[in-house]
């Protein structure tokens, strides 16, 4: 596939600083960012370039314990809220570590598919020149997506926090045997799910792994979070959708060791003593490429 020239005309409504956060690990995607940045750099724009490798949590180990990094040092630089949009070049991984990117500085998104599985990508990249026009003519909507701020702690202290634009994970590891969790929305009072594992979704994650394991679709507009036990051992323990205002609180209730999965690319070891606390974050990424 030949990399794509975008021709954009004088005429059109100048953006001075533009990011473009691309996978490395797809040829057409660093093709595609060589042959935008030289573009919209002879055009007059500022152009930023960051792979979305910073965005990847890394896998758990247990023989560590967690680390806390402040969420802000992940933007890369030169990516801040003067930036008026960032191009995101991939697939599905990549959209997701870029949301965890660029929402601190909330900076808006146009994501393109360069990939196979591209559900949460907005257009193809051979869609790419005419998407592109009509962000910079101003012809899109605005459209904000929740997102989970998921920590980590130990008593008072602060082990570790993440981003999460689809949904948080913990299990048994392995899964051999039914774990019990104990868990508490809001001011309700706690209450102890037996399963193999818990999902916390959002309104974008709700057509992921949540609805996998049987959960509804909620469409992103709307302002609730889902709770989904994997494999309970009950009848009456089913999925359960709340307002997004609510914060969870999830213990293990019991010895065992735990394993959190954020937005399915790594997370962390919870250990008994630890506590896992889940809500919608105040940073929301923002998709600016609803092309009409």
């Amino acid at each position: 596939m030949t990399p794509c020239i975008f021709e954009v005309e004088s005429n059109l409504i100048p953006v001075p600083k533009i990011g473009i956060v691309y996978n490395d690990a797809k040829p057409v995607a660093c093709r595609t960012t060589e042959a935008l940045k030289e573009s919209l750099t002879s055009r007059g724009c500022e152009v930023y370039v960051a792979t979305g490798l910073r965005g990847i949590l890394g896998q758990a180990n247990l023989t560590q314990p967690p680390i806390y990094h402040p969420l802000d040092p992940l933007t890369p630089l030169g990516f801040d809220s003067e930036m008026e949009f960032a191009i995101i070049l991939g697939g599905d991984g990549t959209v997701l570590s870029a949301a965890r990117l660029l929402a601190p500085q909330k900076i808006p998104m146009l994501t393109v598919n360069t990939g196979h599985m591209g559900f949460l990508t907005e257009v193809y990249i051979n869609q790419l020149d005419t998407a592109l026009d009509q962000v910079l003519t101003g012809n899109f909507t605005v459209e904000e997506r929740s997102m989970l701020a998921v920590q980590v702690h130990q008593q008072e202290d602060l082990l570790w926090e993440v981003l999460c634009l689809n949904e948080m994970v913990l299990q048994r590891e392995p899964m051999t045997c039914m774990c019990h969790f104990e868990v508490q929305i809001g001011y309700h009072a706690p209450v102890d799910i037996a399963a193999d594992g818990i999902i916390i979704s959002t309104p974008t994650g709700s057509t992921a792994y949540s609805l996998s394991a049987g959960g509804a679709v909620v469409t992103p507009d709307v302002g609730v979070l889902q709770l989904l036990p994997i494999c309970p051992h009950s009848l009456a323990s089913r999925a359960l959708v709340y307002r997004d205002t609510e914060s969870v609180v999830v213990h293990a209730a019991g010895s065992n060791t735990l394993v959190m999965v954020v937005d399915g690319n790594g997370g962390c070891y919870v250990l008994p003593d630890y506590r896992v606390q889940v809500g919608r974050s105040p940073i929301c990424p923002v998709y600016s490429a609803k092309i009409p």
